[in-house]
This record gives structure tokens, sequence and C-alpha cells, in this order.
């Protein structure tokens, strides 16, 4: 069963964290996606840039409006994803346990209903 761990927090620029902690913060990540990786459950890992450089599109009154920016106005914002490959929710929990963004943020997990592997869908199962 595949699951998205999505990670949640507060986003800080490379001077608010300081050298020290983005140094600390990348090597957690690090050995996080190898922790994943050497469990063979790991599908993809990305940290996104700051949410600050999204573009957001929806649909108002039938107009598309694209907006700069998140579209969410909150503190915690969508930092990155894992999806990981596991037996059941259980074991998605234990490493979701292990994220990083679990001591300064959430990790939200959710199962996947579909995916794509060379244009074609298949069901999560």
């Amino acid at each position: 069963m595949r699951y998205t761990l999505l990670l949640h927090y507060a986003e800080m620029s490379p001077s608010e964290l300081g050298e020290e902690m983005l140094a600390e913060g990348r090597r957690a990540f690090a050995s996080y996606a190898s922790t994943l990786h050497q469990a063979g459950v790991l599908v993809s890992g990305e940290v996104l840039q700051p949410s600050a450089n999204s573009t957001t599109v929806t649909t108002v009154d039938g107009q598309v409006k694209i907006q700069d920016g998140p579209y969410a106005d909150t503190k915690e914002q969508l930092g990155g994803t894992f999806v990981i490959d596991v037996p059941d929710l259980d074991a998605a929990i234990g490493y979701a346990k292990q994220a990083p963004p679990v001591a300064w943020g959430t990790v939200e997990i959710r199962p996947g209903a579909v995916h794509v592997v060379d244009g074609t869908w298949h069901p999560n199962k």
C-alpha cells in the first residue's frame, strides 16, 4: 500500500535558521531518506522550495485564476513529501514517527488511491 507522508512545518529562511541548524536539517533529511531506502519502502521523496515560490491555479466563477504564492495563509506550509510503499497504516505510522518534521511540525499520512507508471493508472494496493 502506498502512503504519502506530507511534511508540514513553519518556513524559515536560511538566515533565520542559521548555518548550523540548516546543516543539521539536511543531515536529518538525508538520514531519514537513507533509512527509508535501506528498508526498501521509499518510492520517492522531495523537499519543496519555499511556498513563496509557488503558483496556485483555481477557477472562480468559471474563470481560471492564477495566484502567486500559496493558497493557504498559515504558519505551517507543505515543505516536502515522501511516498512509501508499506504493508499497512501501522507501518506508515512507524516511518512517519521517524520523519524529522515530527520534532518541529506535523507529518500527515495519506493513503494513495491510484498511481501512474509509464502513463498507466494503477489502483493502490
